[in-house]
């Protein structure tokens, strides 16, 4: 009778994880096209056409209108620019993102087309490659099924996971290339045979030239390979080194790519280094630590705004996660072996780290982009389950009861999580063109509409997805303001420079009404956008 009732209850686990982790495809496809396709997004199909942004700007400013179509071609492998020019546009513009990813989806689409679906579609294919390597890496570090399961179920309906599934960024690569290099780690070191290494080696260069930050996934691996070996200088730290250096190697052209262009990501990423009070910061880091568990609200705070009672319920749940996460990590410190514990904090720590201290002495909103904590939110992940997995097989009933509904809330927060932001068109995730869904369908109602810009080209890109094929759009330089063509019924002004607005509109034979004003709720979403912005006008003669 015993036997079958734990017979009956692995039955039933088994088909539990199977179920979430079928959930946790199916929200990985659902809807791809539906959310809008943000400024970054532009950026990636910007570098597949073969454009750098300067090159896009000098052909798009032009002052004359231009169709949907016409804009397309900055979005889609160019029949005159091939994949040298893919890297050159990285290379120039965006050195900080290597050229892994992006070699892939300019092939993907060339051989697909450039379909929003197909674009998204990559990234998402990729993603599932992470539960297999979540497996090996857990059944390494544990050598256990139960664990295992439990990870990739709570990493398959991960809203956080989700959300860069489905972005056209090398987000996915990179975590799985995290856990692939992780997981045949702990396997050379165990087997510790030179093929072992070999295969480990392999996938260092494939790392590194996803995301730049994989240099501290590496340093990361090195600490622990270090640390865990003792005093003694051991095989395993020689062929680590020159597995390692080999990745480097691979490496250096990039680096050198990196060197030449510092100035540019400093630029590029400047925004980040915005001061912050430490509470506000705090605030981010709770935040970002309840998004891999439970994420109810689009404007990123973990449940909708506007409600005495939603402001408690999202202390409670941002507390309680974060006293989760770290008994967790002092659970998993206390009870397993050291090579397992020190695995899991340097996998967490390096990258962390590297982003936390910066915001701390120097100031700034770094250690807030939940993108860069893609390793932090892994090692969480995989405490958290084996802290789950051990506490539910414990001797006393009402304990393990406990632990299971600590289970059941954590999944099940994920899975409402995941149905929620599949129907959403936007999330916080999409930032600077979050409001575009509700700008589009105002310009959409019109006949013949015209769209008149001096911004950011990506930004005007990113609502080009979402506008009807009548519509136009201009981009016309602030001191070179012509005449507004006649032969369109209405003419929008879609955030344009304050230069703009001031000297031509105001003064000009203009007048010009508010159309859309975003809410002044955007203080979480974007830390550098604290305020409501108008985001579009309406021109007429006077």
């Amino acid at each position: 009778m015993i036997g079958y009732k734990t017979k009956s209850t692995l039955n039933s686990l088994n088909f539990l994880i199977i179920a979430i982790l079928v959930l946790g495809i199916f929200f990985r496809f659902v809807n791809l096209d539906k959310k809008v396709y943000w400024g970054d997004e532009v950026y990636t199909s910007l570098r597949i056409a073969g454009y750098t942004l300067t090159e896009a700007t000098q052909e798009l400013f032009d002052g004359k209108a231009k169709s949907i179509a016409e804009l397309q071609q900055y979005q889609q492998p160019h029949p005159d620019r091939g994949i040298n020019d893919t890297i050159q546009s990285l290379a120039l513009e965006d050195s900080q993102h290597p050229p892994l990813y992006y070699i892939m989806a300019y092939f993907w689409e060339k051989w697909l087309g450039s379909d929003l679906t197909v674009k998204r579609s990559l990234p998402a294919i990729i993603s599932l490659f992470v539960f297999p390597c979540l497996y090996w890496l857990c059944w390494e570090l544990f050598n256990s099924t139960p664990i295992a399961w439990i990870a990739v179920a709570m990493v398959a309906v991960s809203p956080f996971h989700l959300l860069y599934a489905q972005e056209v960024r090398e987000y996915s690569l990179w975590t799985v290339t995290i856990l692939l290099s992780s997981w045949l780690l702990l396997r050379a070191i165990r087997l510790n045979t030179k093929f072992s290494w070999v295969i480990y080696a392999a996938t260092l260069p494939l790392l590194l030239y996803t995301y730049l930050f994989s240099v501290l996934i590496v340093i990361g691996q090195g600490i622990y390979v270090f640390a865990n070996e003792g005093w003694q200088w051991t095989k395993t730290r020689t062929a680590f080194l020159l597995a390692s250096g080999f990745g480097f190697l691979t490496f250096t052209p990039w680096l050198f790519v990196v060197a030449n262009n510092l100035s540019t990501i400093q630029s590029t990423t400047s925004q980040f280094q915005e001061k912050v009070s430490l509470p506000s910061l705090f605030q981010m880091w709770g935040f970002n630590l309840s998004r891999a568990f439970i994420d109810l609200d689009s404007q990123g705070r973990i449940v909708e705004f506007g409600n005495p009672i939603a402001d408690i319920i999202r202390v409670i749940l941002v507390v309680t996660l974060a006293i989760l996460v770290g008994y967790s990590i002092y659970f998993i410190c206390r009870k397993t072996p050291k090579k397992v514990w020190l695995f899991i904090l340097t996998l967490m720590g390096v990258t962390g780290l590297a982003v936390i201290l910066p915001d701390l002495i120097w100031g700034g909103i770094r250690s807030s982009v939940s993108r860069y904590l893609v390793p932090c939110y892994l090692g969480i992940q995989i405490a958290v389950a084996y802290t789950i997995s051990s506490l539910m097989r414990i001797t006393s009933e009402k304990r393990r009861q406990l632990w299971r509904f600590i289970a059941l809330v954590l999944i099940s927060g994920g899975v409402i999580s995941c149905a929620i932001s599949s129907q959403a068109e936007s999330w916080w995730s999409k930032y600077g063109s979050y409001y575009n869904p509700q700008v589009a369908e105002i310009i959409n109602q019109h006949q013949r509409p015209l769209v008149i810009s001096s911004g950011y080209v990506p930004r005007v890109l990113s609502l080009s997805y979402l506008l009807n094929p009548k519509a136009k759009i201009q981009f016309v330089a602030q001191e070179n303001l012509s005449q507004i063509p006649d032969r369109f019924s209405d003419v929008f002004l879609y955030r344009p420079a304050e230069k703009l607005k001031s000297r031509h509109w105001k003064q000009g034979n203009y007048k010009i009404e508010t159309v859309y004003q975003s809410p002044p709720v955007f203080e979480y979403l974007e830390p550098i956008s604290r305020s409501s912005e108008i985001w579009l006008w309406k021109i007429a003669k006077r």
